[in-house]
């Protein structure tokens, strides 16, 4: 038996320590999309920052940008987390 079936509740703490790493310190869900915007746009060391954004800004605002960064071509972009901070910027004058 080279494939023995894994309890579902095995592989949700095994893609929950892969995803995360710490996932135990996330309590809320503005931290765990905090944390998802954070690993998408590759800018791990400013998760906090992230965190803050999902908890103190409008969600339509922040899935605007996000989706505005997952629609480029893949490659172009060097710096994703700029364009996304340049989008939340120029969403929220817009909006205004």
């Amino acid at each position: 038996m080279a494939n023995s079936p894994t309890s579902i509740k095995d592989q949700l703490s095994k893609f929950q320590q892969t995803l995360f790493g710490r996932q135990k310190y996330v309590k809320n869900e503005y931290q765990s999309y905090g944390l998802e915007l954070a690993k998408e746009l590759g800018d791990w060391k400013n998760r906090a920052l992230y965190i803050r954004m999902a908890k103190n800004m409008d969600r339509k605002i922040l899935e605007k940008a996000r989706y505005f960064i997952k629609d480029q071509t893949h490659g172009t972009i060097q710096t994703p987390y700029k364009l996304f901070m340049w989008k939340i910027k120029e969403l929220r004058n817009s909006s205004k």
